[in-house]
């Protein structure tokens, strides 16, 4: 096989490291916490189901979304996963992470490492339509799950509503009829005593 090819299935070994990070979330049925590669995938079929949400009706180019979804937490491979209420593991974080997109991303073929990159800054930065859409799932997923399972994440971390609040809102701009129904869902999670008020 020729050289480019070698070098794709290199990259395609390198990211199956991803299924041994495991994040704080828990399964739905509160058996076990997900990994990285569970959490991508589940990510990335809410998209599919929930373009339709979009701001304005006006759907997302999926195809984009879905690649910034499957590749977004390839670089916790060398970062890890840092919790998303952790404050002080949140220092640095983006330095971690670009450095390991570099290196992960790099396995590929030049044309290939620079798409992914530019895919995952524009992710990680929000700079499109797109990367909001695909932020909003990536927001609400650990929401759901923790509702799931009665808020056994945001229990064992003290996490309050206003730490949830502020991450929902972020998704305001690109699905704003679902953060609303977010919003309402943290309410009764606080009242039924899955989430701190």
């Amino acid at each position: 096989m020729n050289e480019r090819f070698l070098r794709q299935l290199d990259f395609i070994r390198e990211v199956d490291k991803l299924k041994n990070i495991v994040r704080q979330s828990y399964i739905t049925d509160g058996t076990r916490r997900e990994n990285d590669a569970e959490h991508s995938w589940h990510i990335a079929l809410m998209a599919a189901v929930l373009e339709e949400y979009a701001v304005g009706g006006i759907k997302p180019d999926l195809l984009r979304v879905l690649r910034m979804l499957l590749i977004h937490d390839l670089v916790e491979i060398d970062a890890g996963d840092t919790f998303a209420y952790d404050v002080q593991g949140s220092v640095g974080k983006f330095e971690r992470e670009r450095a390991a997109a570099e290196r992960i991303f790099s396995i590929l073929p030049e044309d290939q490492c620079k798409d992914m990159m530019a895919l995952w800054l524009e992710f990680e930065e929000g700079s499109s339509r797109d990367a909001q859409f695909a932020c909003a799932m990536d927001r609400l997923q650990p929401l759901l799950h923790n509702y799931a399972i009665e808020g056994k994440s945001w229990r064992e971390h003290g996490v309050t509503s206003a730490q949830v609040l502020s991450r929902i809102e972020s998704i305001s701009s690109s699905v704003p009829g679902i953060c609303e129904w977010a919003k309402e869902l943290i309410d009764d999670a606080v009242r039924r005593g899955y989430l701190l008020p």
